[in-house]
């Protein structure tokens, strides 16, 4: 025996720009029951500009980025302080808490150490 069933509704959902040519297969198949609905919170926001990223960015300061690479790229403090020509412990220690400020040199040297420009260590 066979039984009488609705089609269930089919929902697809395409996140970003939709190719003219997806839009038109959808129609063809689908035709007036296709319903197109834009998202209203769908914007592209400028990450720089916003209340999380300035947060973030004010808690950063040049010892703590210099801390986050040495820990990406495993290296302790004595380490660093070798590859910054016989820095010590303490002073990275320092560096790294803002106690100490790094000097020009020191940025430079960690821009090639880490690969990455000079400016995130002034």
């Amino acid at each position: 025996m066979q039984a009488h069933v609705k089609t269930p509704h089919i929902k697809i959902d395409i996140k970003g720009e939709i190719p003219p040519k997806v839009l038109s297969v959808l129609k063809e198949v689908y035709g007036k029951k296709m319903k197109l609905v834009k998202d209203k919170d769908d914007e592209l926001v400028d990450v720089f500009e916003t209340d999380w990223f300035k947060e973030i960015d004010s808690k950063m300061f040049p010892g703590k980025n210099m801390k986050i690479y040495r820990e990406i790229h495993k290296m302790t403090q004595e380490d660093l302080g070798e590859k910054l020509g016989g820095v010590s412990k303490q002073n990275i220690s320092h560096m790294e808490r803002g106690i100490r400020a790094i000097s020009k040199q020191n940025a430079k040297e960690l821009s090639k150490i880490f690969d990455v420009p000079i400016d995130r260590f002034i």
